[in-house]
């Protein structure tokens, strides 16, 4: 039986929860488990194609028509996988000079496994610098700004939320996507949108809200990295208290929306594996 980390402290570390979309999940668990805490899968969030008409055929136009733009942003790995793991996708000249956005070093590495399939390296990738505070949209906009001018153009690549409305195209300042496609308009470039899957919330039932009393006891840790995923957490109208659990979340934004959920701790760090262990190593929780 797995047993629970030990902090600095001498204090128990119990269940550690990755709540990322399969299949990163399980990868992030197995890794976690060589290290010797006991994780396991959670995920919150299920990804699939569009449910709407209209959405999978501009889905299917874009992947023919992409080799059209200067560049592409893909808003995370999900959005890289759903679009380019494709038959449809159309292959680009030897001399295109396309370059491909991502805001954060996971969604570069699953990038760049999906451009070596279709002949293309991974110096076209754009994404900011290892030593950024923080991996978003913000931080990819001093790297990519010089790409946006008029007479440019860019595909934006991303997610929608089921049963959520769409943000308004010129978003709210700091809100990731919308925020860069702002400023792409304000700097004269094309920025065009497509839809490449769309996230659902995970469903409980009641035995596994039962499960849940277990997993948020003093000492519980929930590896989050999307606003969504806190969402999709049953709260205390569901009759579970997160006051003794604690969140490591990887964005001011997600911070924000633990806390309003009632996690009693929220530990924030950047979305990268070594790092998540460098504070599960120093945690100290009763």
């Amino acid at each position: 039986m797995e047993r629970g980390r030990t902090g600095p402290s001498g204090l128990g570390l119990g269940p550690v929860l990755v709540t990322r979309p399969e299949p990163e999940a399980s990868a992030w668990v197995e890794v976690l488990r060589t290290h010797g805490f006991a994780a396991r899968a959670w995920p919150l969030i299920e990804t699939g194609e569009p449910q709407e008409a209209a959405l999978r055929q501009a889905l299917t136009q874009w992947r023919r028509d992409w080799v059209s733009c200067d560049a592409l942003m893909f808003v995370s790995s999900s959005a890289v996988q759903r679009f380019m793991a494709s038959p449809e996708l159309a292959r680009p000249p030897a001399d295109s000079p396309v370059r491909f956005w991502a805001p954060g070093p996971g969604t570069a590495r699953v990038l760049a496994h999906a451009l070596q399939t279709i002949g293309l390296s991974a110096d076209r990738i754009d994404s900011p610098p290892a030593e950024a505070a923080q991996f978003d949209s913000e931080h990819l906009w001093p790297v990519v700004r010089h790409q946006a001018g008029p007479g440019r153009r860019v595909l934006v690549v991303r997610g929608r939320t089921v049963g959520q409305p769409d943000a308004p195209e010129g978003g709210l300042a700091g809100h990731g996507r919308d925020w860069l496609m702002a400023r792409c308009r304000e700097a004269g470039a094309q920025v065009d949108v497509v839809v490449a899957y769309e996230r659902r919330p995970a469903a409980f039932d009641v035995p596994v809200l039962h499960q849940l009393a277990g997993m948020t006891s003093p000492g519980s840790v929930w590896l989050l990295s999307a606003s969504e995923s806190v969402a999709a957490l049953p709260g205390r109208s569901a009759g579970v208290d997160w006051s003794g659990a604690c969140a490591v979340v990887t964005h001011p934004r997600i911070a924000e929306a633990a806390h309003a959920l009632g996690f009693g701790r929220v530990v924030q760090t950047r979305p990268t594996l070594p790092e998540v262990l460098c504070v599960l190593e120093s945690l100290g929780l009763p």
